[in-house]
C-alpha cells in the first residue's frame, strides 16, 4: 500500500500569532524556518528567541524543501479514528539544518529508511490549512 496524505478531517493548525507566518507559508506552498540574526541558527518553529544564542532577531527565510530523513516511525494504531493507517512521522534534516516532523507519502512503508532522500509538497487538511508532507526525491 503506498503512503498517502491524510483525508480531510484530520486536526487542523491552529495558527497562533508566532507561528501565523509558517501556516501562511503552506497555505502558499512555501516551507518555511526561522533564521536567527545573531548567530545563523535554523529554527523550524516559531521561537519567539533563537535556540541556540537567546536572540530575538529571528527572521522568516523560505526552505528548498529539500532533506533527508533522519528517524522514523511506523503508525498501525492512530489516536483518532479520523487518521487512515499506516502513516509514517518522519524526522527530517532540510538542507537548510533545521529538523521538521512530517509525515512520508508515495512509497511503500517498506521503503523508509535513514538518509532517504525527500521533498516537500502540500496537501490541504480542512478549514483553509494545508499540511507539508515528504515523498522521496527522485
Amino acid at each position: 500500500m503506498t503512503l498517502a496524505p491524510q483525508p480531510p478531517g484530520v486536526p487542523v493548525p491552529r495558527p497562533s500569532l508566532f507561528s501565523a507566518p509558517y501556516w501562511e507559508g503552506c497555505r502558499l506552498g512555501e516551507l518555511r524556518f526561522s533564521r536567527c540574526g545573531s548567530c545563523g541558527a535554523a529554527i523550524a518553529d516559531a521561537p519567539r528567541c533563537c535556540h541556540r544564542c537567546g536572540s530575538t532577531d529571528l527572521s522568516w527565510e523560505v526552505s528548498s524543501g529539500r532533506g533527508t530523513v533522519y528517524s522514523w516511525t511506523v503508525v498501525w494504531r492512530p489516536q483518532t479514528p479520523a487518521f487512515q493507517v499506516p502513516y509514517v512521522p518522519v524526522i527530517v534534516q532540510f538542507e537548510e539544518g533545521f529538523f521538521l516532523l512530517s509525515s512520508l507519502i508515495g512509497c511503500e512503508v517498506d521503503d523508509v529508511a535513514e538518509g532517504l532522500a525527500v521533498a516537500v509538497e502540500f496537501h490541504p487538511c480542512g478549514d483553509g490549512e494545508s499540511l507539508p508532507y515528504v515523498r522521496p526525491a527522485g
